[in-house]
């Protein structure tokens, strides 16, 4: 069936989900909170179609037909007139997603999917208050959502096989690369690996080894090159499992096994320092650094979209 898709939320995460969709040729309706919220998602969606254009992912043509395949409304009914598909993208709290979903379980009919863009909250624990939860999952796009491949798809402890088979129909016509995680299990996938390298890093610079700047430039250099071509299986078969298992039985004692931030990441977080966000965490965030650093990982990650579309066959376009 063809989806008609409603995002609940302009924002960050909201108005970015929109565009994948209406990219992929889906029209699309985003409610937003207020004037505000809707203005700010529509020019975000302005910036960031002038930069697709620019970096020649889009033409001229085509950044005016994706504008006219996304409406936005303050009118909540409105946004879920018709829809048979629809993804919340509001702020990450459990109790304010468990009033929404029983909210929009509620107003839509039992055939509509109910998908929410948490990145860590269980599906099971947001449909807590829904009546009819077996249409109730997770679709975790990663930000920024029109640009990074990987969703998520997390099935509550009640979700249908046709809700999950739904979900990963609508993210496959939206040009997306969607996993479907057969547990709910707290982090999803990437979240856990992403956490664990994280923890290690902390580790590593606590003990003195190396300064957080070679720690990231060691990533940076090395894994970060490979993994986009092999994950970590795959990266474990072409070097030898022998090798790996060797090495795995006399590193993994020695690994961390904290279960919370060490201190430097404890002591910035204690004292307001928060990173990008306020201008300081690990590293000093002037306007300039910043503006350098995400028009830089932007940038990367369209150099990745240009490459995964030169590398389409017939047979997935």
């Amino acid at each position: 069936m063809r989806e008609q898709l409603a995002v609940i939320g302009a924002g960050t995460m909201g108005h970015s989900i929109a565009l994948t969709a209406a990219w992929a040729g889906m029209p699309v309706q985003v409610w937003a909170a207020d004037l505000h919220d809707l203005n700010k998602g529509k020019a975000g969606i302005e910036e960031k179609l002038a930069i697709l254009r620019d970096n020649q992912l889009i033409t001229d043509d085509e950044q005016i037909e994706i504008e006219q395949r996304i409406r936005f409304t303050t009118a909540l009914e409105a946004c879920l007139s018709g829809a048979t598909f629809v993804i919340e993208a509001i702020p990450e709290n459990l109790p304010l997603k468990q009033i929404w979903f029983e909210k929009l379980d509620r107003l839509c009919g039992e055939d509509v999917i109910l998908a929410s863009n948490t990145s860590g909250l269980s599906p099971t624990d947001i449909a807590w208050k829904a009546r009819y939860k077996h249409r109730i999952l997770v679709t975790h796009f990663w930000n920024p959502a029109h640009l990074i491949p990987l969703v998520e798809v997390v099935r509550g402890a009640e979700t249908s096989d046709e809700a999950a088979q739904r979900a990963m129909n609508l993210l496959n016509h939206m040009d997306k690369k969607p996993v479907e995680l057969k547990k709910d299990v707290l982090g999803s996938i990437v979240n856990r690996l992403q956490y664990a390298l994280f923890r290690e890093a902390q580790y590593i610079a606590e003990m003195g080894v190396a300064t957080i700047e070679d720690i990231d430039t060691a990533v940076k250099y090395s894994i970060g090159r490979r993994l986009p071509v092999t994950g970590p299986f795959m990266t474990a078969d072409m070097g030898g499992l022998d090798v790996f298992d060797s090495i795995s039985g006399y590193l993994f004692p020695d690994l961390s096994t904290h279960s919370a931030s060490l201190p430097a990441m404890r002591a910035l977080v204690d004292s307001g320092s928060y990173g990008q966000k306020n201008g300081k965490g690990f590293y000093e965030w002037t306007p300039a650094f910043s503006r350098q650093m995400n028009r830089e990982r932007e940038q990367e990650l369209m150099d990745w979209l240009k490459k995964d579309r030169r590398n389409r066959t017939p047979e997935t376009t």
